[in-house]
């Protein structure tokens, strides 16, 4: 048996309207579950209370991890396990060790901030993207409300509201989860 959610869609064409729009309703107390864009609307995180993101710091511990792994790596290899004296140098050189330890940083930064982002987004590439406008994917922006989470709003004053704060066309949809 699956679940259902109920959703209240917005649908808007011009990203000031959408912009206004979500200090609008948010300072009505209605708490919106997502807006969709087919583009990057700047400032729509701001106005919808998003935090920084910790990507940046998963960047640099995974970076931190890939320095420390090349720096053991080749002090161990060149160092300890087979000591080789070339051209007169220490075992342990640590400027010959600078394109290696560079290289594997920014490896492991770079594939440890996609692992991230995607375990963090829940993106699977088994799982079925739930669109809930198609329309998102080309030129209109959708405000989808969650009614699961506003029970103490009814559902025609949240329609009436995105009406009067610039949505073109108001939808009611149900979401199987």
């Amino acid at each position: 048996m699956s679940d259902s959610k109920k959703f209240v869609l917005g649908i808007f064409d011009d990203e000031d309207v959408l912009l206004k729009a979500v200090g609008r309703i948010r300072g009505a107390g209605v708490k919106i579950h997502e807006v969709y864009s087919p583009f990057p609307v700047h400032g729509l995180d701001e106005e919808l209370g998003y935090k920084r993101s910790r990507l940046p710091i998963a960047a640099f511990m995974f970076g931190a991890l890939g320095t420390t792994l090349a720096l053991v790596m080749q002090i161990w290899m060149l160092g300890v396990d087979w000591p080789m004296i070339i051209g007169g140098k220490n075992h342990v050189a640590l400027p010959d060790f600078v394109p290696v330890t560079f290289e594997l940083t920014v490896l492991l930064a770079a594939f440890g901030m996609v692992g991230t982002f995607l375990v963090s987004s829940d993106l699977k590439p088994w799982k079925d993207p739930k669109l809930l406008d198609i329309r998102i994917t080309d030129d209109k922006h959708v405000m989808a409300i969650d009614l699961g989470t506003n029970r103490a709003v009814e559902v025609a004053s949240i329609n009436a509201l995105l009406k009067d704060s610039g949505a073109v066309e108001v939808n009611n949809k149900d979401v199987d989860e």
